[in-house]
């Protein structure tokens, strides 16, 4: 099961904290199949719809985790992370979203955190990674705010179940993904494309959060965090127009799923936009104390303001179609390496973003984690995801030196997996999978990560 490459020397990575905690991500929907053994999810309804998805695949089979964890946590042991982070499918718990749970669904969670502590590794269970249950979507989802309030009776049901031996929580993954490219723009599940009109999707993911770190407080989890993805925004020239643009995006990628959630408050502006209701009593929920604040990081963006409807520039960017009414337009970072997303390789902006996040929230910011950080590239010689990995470390330690409070560090992914509107056609995995076969690989990868991290333990 070892991988044997050979990599290229490189010099040892700088000592970590001794208790910083080492993990690797994976989703539900993308990894496990078994799709007719759950409710359905919006994921299901949008990847049957022809071109959906680029390569016109679904999450049917997947990687068949649900029946293959076993081989899946052997390889997480003998990679020596400490950690596992996997989320639950609620149309796996609650077929419908609500009322009736399902004894089988919960059993494989139980299964799993069984063998992830025999294994030695700890549980970190997120609750909602965008596969919303499709009953609930058909009633308006997360348009509606008692969506919410379903979603902290689901955590209850998780927690009562695995909380005795998982400690470590993620609520939700992603929030700002799943308003904009599930609501705004259409581009994942469930296709809507309400632009503006999507934010009230924002709002009450965020209530839900709150609601579901009470939930789980009440069952006794007392380790409980966040996964919103943010990365630096840079103007594209010093022009008040290309800085306004810039500006705009920062607030809505970045500062709406932040600022309420650490300091109680929406950015200026953002607040009257939000639906009805008491908006100041949502926040309280909203902003409900958390032991960690976790930060998927990937890349930053360089963005302007909206190109003249006669630009030739595609449309096209970082695997999204982007409308020409937005009132920003992300630009090309230049000079730098590309994954096989498209997307830059600055392994300097994660410095730059952690040191930012310190400055802009002081002593209000909690603790952090990296809770994905990857890349996509073919290949089990993937040397180019050693490159990655090891400047994203390097320049995460940088952060440390600077005074940053970050915890711990969860690779995206485990494995190959079914990367969304991508289909299988990108590769983010540690471990490579052959989807005929559902054969197991670890990569050139995989075998550099657990050598670090040897190095780290000794």
């Amino acid at each position: 099961m070892a991988a044997t490459h050979a990599t290229h020397v490189r010099e040892p990575l700088p000592q970590f904290p001794r208790d910083f905690v080492w993990g690797v991500s994976t989703s539900a929907h993308q990894i496990e199949g078994a799709v007719d053994e759950r409710g359905p999810s919006v994921w299901d309804a949008f990847t049957a719809l022809p071109g959906r998805v680029k390569d016109g695949t679904t999450a049917a089979v997947a990687c068949d985790h649900y029946h293959r964890y076993r081989e899946d946590v052997a390889l997480i042991r003998e990679l020596r992370v400490g950690a596992y982070r996997f989320s639950v499918s609620w149309p796996r718990v609650l077929p419908s979203g609500a009322g009736e749970v399902s004894t089988s669904g919960l059993d494989f969670y139980d299964r799993l955190v069984d063998e992830l502590c025999a294994a030695g590794v700890s549980p970190v269970p997120t609750l909602f990674h965008w596969d919303t249950p499709l009953a609930l979507a058909d009633e308006g989802g997360w348009l509606r705010r008692d969506t919410a309030e379903r979603f902290a009776a689901y955590a209850a049901v998780v927690a009562a179940r695995i909380g005795d031996r998982a400690k470590k929580w993620i609520t939700l993954n992603e929030p700002a993904e799943h308003t904009l490219l599930g609501h705004a723009l259409g581009q994942h599940a469930p296709g809507e494309q309400l632009m503006f009109d999507a934010l009230p999707v924002a709002h009450h993911q965020l209530v839900a959060h709150g609601l579901a770190v009470r939930a789980l407080r009440a069952a006794g989890i007392t380790d409980i965090g966040v996964a919103n993805s943010h990365g630096p925004t840079w103007p594209a020239s010093p022009s008040a127009e290309d800085t306004q643009a810039a500006d705009f995006y920062d607030v809505l990628l970045n500062r709406l799923f932040s600022d309420p959630l650490i300091l109680g408050r929406y950015p200026d502006g953002i607040a009257e936009l939000m639906p009805g209701g008491d908006i100041e009593a949502d926040l309280k929920v909203i902003a409900e104390p958390v032991e960690w604040y976790g930060i998927n990081f990937y890349q930053p963006t360089k963005v302007g303001a909206p190109l003249p409807a006669t630009a030739t520039t595609a449309t096209e960017f970082g695997g999204v179609t982007l409308p020409p009414e937005l009132p920003f337009a992300p630009r090309e970072i230049e000079g730098r390496p590309m994954t096989d997303f498209g997307w830059p390789v600055v392994p300097e902006s994660l410095t730059e973003l952690l040191t930012g996040f310190r400055d802009r929230y002081g002593d209000r910011l909690p603790p952090l984690v990296i809770t994905e950080n990857g890349c996509s590239y073919e290949g089990i010689d993937d040397e180019r995801r050693i490159d990655y990995l090891d400047g994203h470390l390097r320049a995460l330690h940088r952060a440390l030196e600077a005074g940053v409070d970050v915890r711990g560090y969860f690779v995206w992914s485990l494995m190959d997996n079914f990367e969304w509107a991508e289909g299988y056609r990108q590769r983010f995995g540690l471990v490579h999978v052959d989807y005929a076969t559902l054969k197991r690989t670890p990569k050139a990868s995989y075998a550099w990560l657990r050598e670090a991290l040897r190095v780290q333990q000794a």
